[in-house]
């Protein structure tokens, strides 16, 4: 059973003038899209102005594999990870465009068992194309860097251990026979992470992956992130980036 590894004592220590925990922000879908019951989706003018909020206060975003080999050399100061959950085609034609424009970078988490395919694990709202081999291989030499989501959206603390070890090591083949390199990151579906699952992940290889609210469980491998949808305007952004200090404060003083 994994033990718990708390931030503060992790590769991850805050380092002075850096946060004791990275700010990662999750976004999934860039489009223009009125029907959202799972509020997964921002337009691209919501997200251009996203940005520019980081920009404007002097932040830049990177990929979470940037984040923490800055963050481990006490470099981090005003950077922010940027997350795209699901590997949704409209990343590549929306939000890279505006991430170049702002010289960010950010991590596309992918689902390479439905490579081409669509969002068929959402009941409800409307029918997402997902990434193709090649749609990911172009967002790789766009500079952005590609994790693993698992095989197909699988809750993963249900899944038994074959299920688990394919989900987690054979994502990690497949996305490398893609893009020519194994991923260094991994991201829990539907956020959901036990114990078993942060052993997985880190038997399977992966340096570090990406949870939402981990709990005890937080560590390089259950990294929390703060969730940004279509409502998130500058007061908010503000509002979650000052509890993100208060919690990373907290962090720093265990």
């Amino acid at each position: 059973m994994t033990a718990a590894i708390p931030l503060a004592s992790s590769r991850l220590a805050a380092r002075p003038g850096v946060e004791a925990t990275p700010w990662v922000l999750m976004y999934h879908s860039v489009s223009e899209c009125t029907d959202d019951p799972y509020r997964i989706t921002v337009s691209p003018d919501r997200l251009d102005r996203q940005l520019g909020w980081l920009r404007a206060r002097g932040m830049t975003g990177v990929s979470v594999a940037g984040l923490l080999a800055a963050h481990r050399e006490g470099r981090a100061a005003g950077l922010v990870g940027l997350t795209f959950d699901d590997g949704y085609a409209d990343f590549l034609h929306a939000a890279v465009p505006l991430l170049r424009r702002y010289g960010f970078t950010a991590t596309v988490f992918v689902l390479p068992g439905r490579l081409g395919g669509q969002n068929d694990w959402d009941p409800l709202g409307p029918r997402k194309p997902l990434l193709t081999r090649d749609g990911i291989r172009a967002v790789a030499e766009a500079g952005m860097e590609i994790g693993s989501h698992g095989l197909f959206h699988t809750n993963l603390v249900l899944a038994d251990d074959e299920q688990l070890r394919r989900e987690t090591a054979d994502s990690r083949k497949l996305i490398e026979t893609i893009t020519g390199a194994a991923p260094d990151g991994f991201c829990y579906p539907y956020g959901l992470v036990d114990a078993r699952t942060v052993e997985a992940v880190r038997a399977a290889g992966y340096g570090y992956a990406c949870a939402i609210a981990p709990g005890r469980l937080a560590g390089p491998h259950a990294l929390p992130r703060t969730y940004i949808g279509a409502q998130d305007t500058a007061p908010r952004l503000r509002a979650k980036l000052v509890r993100h200090r208060w919690r990373s404060a907290k962090v720093a003083a265990r």
